[in-house]
């Protein structure tokens, strides 16, 4: 995977979630296989704005995405504002027609069904029907109970009343709102009205849902509990999820993979665990961000990643002992994700890098990720004991 480095500003990482509880009467999806089928797929995909087209001006906030999202995981899409996050996912249902490219779901092609004529329409419509959206704002019509609203793409879609209602019930138990069946949006809290949209976007039975910013308007509390709630619908009802967020703690909570987007380009991307363990990877720098300034010149600044297995071993203290040298902590970040315990940890070893090549084998020996902070480490041969 080639990585690209690009400043970015990191965000505060929040606490972990709690495993999510099975809900009753629904299977459990299979696990989530690495080399899975992509179930979302965009191939070149561009878009540009032409803001005045009389004078010619243009934005280009896509330019040639390739996107690929398996089947059963949870995908998140994260960058600064202006990035191109929203655009990439409103491209993904066609609710914005891409300039150039091409978006497949589920096997389907959806750039070859938005022609202009009135079959293409409605075939697209039908694709669109099995893409659950969330959005950032609810979106609720407030003169329709929550019942009602749920109801909504039911109605379009054309299914009879009773089913309407036995549906809409059925989805609202499943998010927990049971009982508020009759009250009207204006009634509910954020996280509430958020949990209607998701009954809502769920209507259709799809096997996709995408997720625009649908926690960025809420509490840290009530972000939390809507993000499990995403991660528990992913894993039992099999749904694959595409999510797009400004938050490092969303990926970090939920998601299996994720990508960095900049100036309407992927710049890095893949499994949560590949981009830990990839050199210099600014996403995995941003989910456990460490810091610390060296001590002086003739000293080396390690950045150390510790994921599965090695994460439970006292692996500094071995150093330490093995080779009878000092190390100072500078820095350290730990959490869990996936349910593995992750963590970074920025220490300083005595002498230059070419003095400390053999500890710094060891410690990859161990299955750690090593960074040498500011050293071109690749110019010097490394060799272990």
């Amino acid at each position: 995977m080639s990585v690209r480095r690009i400043p970015y500003e990191t965000q505060l990482h929040s606490p972990c979630l709690k495993p999510h509880a099975p809900v009753p009467g629904h299977t459990h999806a299979r696990a989530l296989d690495s080399d899975g089928n992509p179930v979302i797929t965009t191939s070149g995909l561009t878009k540009i704005y032409r803001a005045n087209r009389s004078r010619g001006r243009e934005v280009t906030a896509l330019d040639g995405v390739d996107l690929h999202v398996r089947e059963g995981e949870v995908y998140g899409v994260i960058g600064q504002s202006g990035a191109g996050k929203s655009s990439l996912i409103r491209c993904v249902n066609l609710l914005e027609r891409p300039t150039s490219g091409t978006v497949t779901v589920a096997g389907q092609d959806l750039t070859a069904l938005a022609g202009r004529g009135p079959r293409a329409g409605k075939e697209l419509r039908r694709a669109r029907s099995r893409i659950g959206m969330v959005f950032q704002h609810f979106n609720l019509l407030s003169s329709r109970t929550v019942q009602e609203n749920v109801e909504l793409p039911l109605e379009i879609l054309g299914t009879s009343g009773k089913e309407r209602s036995r549906k809409a019930l059925e989805l609202l138990d499943l998010v927990g709102l049971a009982d508020k069946a009759k009250a009207y949006p204006a009634q509910l809290s954020g996280g509430q009205k958020q949990r209607v949209g998701i009954a809502r976007a769920l209507a259709g039975d799809p096997k996709v849902l995408l997720s625009d910013e649908a926690t960025s308007a809420l509490d840290p509390e009530t972000t939390r509990s809507i993000l499990q709630l995403l991660r528990d619908l992913n894993r039992q009802l099999g749904l694959t999820v595409l999510l797009i967020t400004h938050e490092m703690d969303v990926v970090k909570a939920v998601c299996d993979s994720a990508a960095l987007m900049d100036k309407g380009r992927i710049v890095e991307s893949g499994t949560v665990s590949e981009l830990l363990a990839t050199p210099g990877s600014e996403l995995a720098a941003a989910l456990f961000p460490v810091s610390g300034e060296r001590t002086g010149a003739d000293r080396t600044v390690i950045d150390v990643t510790f994921h599965g297995e090695a994460a439970t071993q006292p692996v500094i203290s071995q150093l330490a002992r093995t080779y009878n040298i000092d190390i100072s902590i500078l820095g350290a970040a730990i959490d869990t994700v996936g349910g593995l315990q992750i963590g970074r940890m920025r220490i300083e070893l005595p002498g230059r890098y070419e003095d400390n090549v053999v500890p710094i084998g060891f410690l990859r020996e161990q299955g750690l990720q090593i960074d040498v902070v500011g050293q071109e480490a690749l110019l010097v041969k490394e060799g272990v004991k």
